[in-house]
């Protein structure tokens, strides 16, 4: 049936693009010749040739399922790869977009950006996992000054009275409260907890922890310094008062912590293209090598 289905489609595609020449299928869609022509005149040869129409399939491929999923890049995001596109050639944006070519790079971005989009989507639940071994065989670990780092949790609140009062009285209020909130950890009240229920910052949900902070300036080593249970003084932080405790500390050394996120990305994108290939067997594919 998809055979008879894909045979009717040569035939009642319409005078434009039966005009052109069709050098593949994909499922329900067609390749044709001037929609990689730019591309077929730089080929030096017929395997690039060839390469070229299968990138082409890949692509296709992948942008059905962006389409499936809804996730093409938004307009904030094209713009943004424009105005880099333009800053990388030192030109302004006017001038790119008075290129005769403008509606290509357009194309192109948003191509790019939907299999970017796309790759994040898959790979977002992949944690690979790394060995002692290949970490000894492609990182190397050389004697170094390591970075120490501190994760630490927040009781972060921007106010407790209505909005008509001044400042001061919200400070006074809110520095109040978290001097209560204090005594009642120092008693043995859950941090966590307690941040759950009164943080007004998005941390709240996993008990105002951090991620990991680099102890490299004031703040940072103040919070070092706490003992373990030790609550923090009340500080201001981007408009809002706040406590904390630390929870946690490490000593990386960034050499290696970069090498192991090259390792854990080459291992995300073989996921992906393993992912990729399973999808192109899965697909109905006739390449018609005699038009090129």
């Amino acid at each position: 049936m998809r055979r008879f289905f894909l045979l009717l489609l040569l035939f009642s595609v319409n005078i434009s693009i039966a005009d052109n020449t069709i050098v593949a299928i994909v499922n329900e869609d067609v390749i044709t010749l001037d929609s990689i022509e730019w591309q077929l005149n730089v080929a030096s040869s017929y395997d690039e040739k060839i390469d070229i129409v299968n990138r082409q399939i890949d692509l296709l491929l992948q942008l059905n399922i962006v389409n499936k999923l809804g996730a093409e890049p938004d307009n904030e995001e094209i713009n943004g790869a424009l105005i880099q596109l333009a800053q990388n050639n030192n030109i302004s944006i006017s001038e790119l977009k008075s290129h005769p070519q403008f509606t290509l790079f357009v194309e192109q971005i948003i191509e790019t950006l939907s299999v970017i989009k796309l790759e994040q989507f898959i790979t977002k639940d992949f944690k690979p996992e790394l060995s002692e071994n290949e970490i000894l065989q492609n990182c190397s670990i050389e004697k170094s000054t390591g970075v120490k780092q501190i994760k630490i949790a927040q009781i972060i609140i921007s106010e407790i009275l209505d909005s008509d009062s001044s400042k001061s009285e919200q400070k006074n209020a809110v520095v109040g409260f978290l001097e209560k909130l204090t005594i009642h950890i120092s008693k043995g009240a859950s941090f966590e907890a307690l941040a759950k229920l009164h943080s007004q910052h998005p941390s709240y949900y996993n008990g105002g922890l951090s991620e990991w902070l680099n102890v490299n300036t004031s703040n940072i080593e103040m919070f070092d310094s706490l003992e373990d249970g030790e609550v923090s003084k009340i500080y201001e932080t981007e408009g809002a008062w706040a406590i904390a405790m630390k929870v946690d500390e490490r000593h990386i050394n960034p050499d290696i912590e970069s090498c192991k996120q090259q390792i854990k990305n080459q291992k995300s994108q073989t996921y992906y293209l393993q992912w990729l290939k399973e999808l192109r067997d899965s697909a109905y594919i006739e390449i018609y090598t005699d038009k090129l």
